[in-house]
């Protein structure tokens, strides 16, 4: 009844969508603040147990486990003060207890989760084409943040992506499932490539596997035809970015610019008009 309500009504349906988006940018949140430091300690027990150390005990904390909490004073974050982009309006930006200042990011990964939910689902109607995009999307949006924050882009977000990529093409959902094999090849292999060209001339690193993997999983997802795309667009954006960070923000040039965001960014512009921008490039 429920399904048959939301398919009869594209207006509900995209409603219904971006409310979702809400909620989980509230979760992404979570898992952009917590998987780096989930992905620290697991470094640290590993070194420990390479010396021969015992790992001292500690509570549990995991994406779940424990309860959000103010970063200043410790108090639990309730149900009242959790609510995706309204309470951080309704608080004014503050904590209630000891009015520490609550960072931007929080409603903007919230608002942002939920715009592009909403234009997803609008783009693709009801069906399983919405629930694998948002799927995609939702992922893209954690490695954005995370990358902009750690400079890292975690294995337990990108391989599971990529796998989920090459099972949702099975049928053939965004691409053949040979293009989507082909894609997750060749997207690995296009920035290992660039990967050594540039550490063998210059003796440093330019990127990190991260990258690679990322553009795997784009390529898993959208098959190789999309990837001189994505690699384009994720190049001219990054490179617009750089140059006005060292001209405006007095960054150094020598200061690491994240990759991911920009790959993430152009995955997501290929998912969405990809198909369109190709056509309209060989047409033109």
């Amino acid at each position: 009844m429920i399904f048959e309500t939301l398919q009869s009504s594209p207006p509900l349906f995209i409603g219904v969508t971006a409310i979702l988006g809400l909620l989980v940018g509230s979760f992404l949140n979570v898992v952009i603040h917590r998987l780096p430091k989930m992905m620290e300690h697991e470094w640290h027990d590993q070194c420990r147990a390479l010396n021969e150390e015992a790992s001292p005990p500690a509570a549990a904390y995991n994406l779940f486990v424990p309860r959000s909490a103010c970063p200043s004073c410790g108090h639990p974050i309730g149900a009242a003060e959790n609510i995706p982009v309204v309470s951080w309006l309704a608080l004014r930006g503050r904590c209630r207890y000891c009015q520490a200042a609550i960072s931007r990011r929080y409603p903007v990964v919230e608002a942002l989760t939920s715009i592009l939910s909403g234009y997803v689902a609008w783009h693709f109607g009801f069906g399983m084409a919405t629930l694998a995009a948002l799927s995609f999307t939702w992922a893209l949006v954690a490695l954005t943040f995370i990358d902009f924050d750690t400079q890292l882009l975690p294995d337990g977000i990108t391989q599971p992506l990529l796998w989920l990529g090459l099972l949702i093409n099975f049928g053939g959902l965004f691409t053949p499932l040979e293009s989507a094999l082909i894609g997750a090849v060749a997207g690995y292999l296009a920035l290992w490539s660039v990967y050594w060209l540039f550490k063998l001339a210059t003796k440093k690193e330019g990127m990190g596997y991260g990258d690679f993997k990322l553009l795997a999983a784009i390529g898993a997802w959208l098959g190789w035809q999309m990837l001189p795309l994505v690699i384009l667009l994720s190049s001219i954006v990054g490179a617009a970015v750089g140059i006005s960070l060292i001209l405006f923000a007095g960054r150094g040039r020598q200061a690491p610019i994240p990759f991911g965001p920009y790959l993430a960014g152009g995955g997501l512009i290929a998912l969405l008009w990809g198909r369109q921008i190709s056509q309209a490039y060989l047409g033109f």
